[in-house]
């Protein structure tokens, strides 16, 4: 934003050096980021930049580590690329195993955490629900307690219930995380809502099933969306949940990252890094999407 034509120095002064340390802060932010990026495009098997890679020589950079991902764990992984080849990829490539578990994983519990904070979401909104706030404290009491607190009562509650070691337990335990990321942005969403628009519908003879579908889930379909954008991330990332619940043999891209770290340090795990870096982008360009989308349609922005 400009300054305006009569600001004094000392507004001026002002102006830069705020300017100047919000860039410091984004650039202390960002370097991670942006120093794991070239990192995964690493020749040599090493952390940190080689001579070749800082003198910008084309030796010194390969995709080696991006095809790694694809091999490691593979049966033949040196034959021709044919259909076999992909088959015994897609069957036992561990990198390819624990993508195909952390999408399955997040898709069911993004669907269970989606459902079950649009309808905590629009009963919180209502003015005549009574405790809301104590509900509301109870229901984002994951987004605030320690993940290892969680952790640790979800594994003694299904080392009970039978449900430790199990797929369905990882699910219900990331639906338990995303719950709260779904409630908070349904309910932003549902702060600009005009309660009217039901009462007209059901002046008119609309059924409940009819006014939800018709006229509430137009309106706030953008807050849902980025609800289960954040429950779907939350799932993607999470680590300490499924290394207290989750069986050995049960691996996502995260636990994956945490045994290759333990076990066998290898730059592969910046490029998964870098693949993960790329998502999350893509993934927060579409919930502002969604949010601006959201805001023309209750009338806050003008455009």
């Amino acid at each position: 934003m400009a300054l305006p034509s009569h600001a004094s120095t000392l507004e001026k002064i002002w102006h830069y050096t705020y300017l100047v340390i919000c860039g410091l802060i984004f650039l202390f932010l960002i370097a991670p980021i942006l120093i794991v990026i070239p990192l995964s495009f690493n020749a040599e098997p090493y952390f940190t930049f080689t001579e070749k890679m800082l003198s910008f020589d084309p030796d010194g950079y390969s995709t080696r580590w991006y095809d790694l991902l694809l091999t490691f764990g593979m049966e033949k992984p040196g034959v021709v690329r044919d259909s076999s080849w992909w088959s015994d990829a897609w069957q036992n490539a561990a990198w390819v195993n624990a993508a195909k578990n952390s999408v399955i994983i997040g898709f069911c519990s993004t669907l269970l955490a989606t459902m079950l904070g649009t309808l905590a979401a629009l009963g919180l909104s209502r003015p005549e629900m009574p405790f809301r706030r104590a509900i509301m404290a109870i229901l984002i009491s994951p987004m605030i307690v320690p993940i290892i607190i969680t952790a640790t009562g979800l594994f003694f509650f299904y080392s009970m219930t039978g449900l430790a070691n199990s797929y369905i337990g990882i699910v219900l335990a990331h639906a338990t995380l995303g719950i709260p990321f779904v409630i908070i942005t349904v309910t932003a969403t549902l702060v600009g809502f005009d309660h009217s628009l039901t009462r007209a519908a059901a002046n008119l003879g609309a059924t409940p099933t009819t006014t939800f579908f018709r006229i509430i889930m137009p309106l706030i379909l953008p807050g849902v969306i980025s609800g289960a954008l954040f429950a779907f991330v939350t799932s993607f990332d999470e680590v300490v949940v499924v290394l207290f619940v989750a069986a050995h043999d049960q691996q996502t891209i995260p636990r994956q990252m945490w045994n290759g770290i333990r076990e066998q340090i290898s730059p592969a795990i910046l490029s998964v890094a870098t693949i993960l870096v790329i998502i999350s982008i893509l993934l927060l360009t579409t919930v502002e999407l969604l949010r601006r989308r959201s805001e023309r349609l209750r009338g806050v922005s003008p455009r």
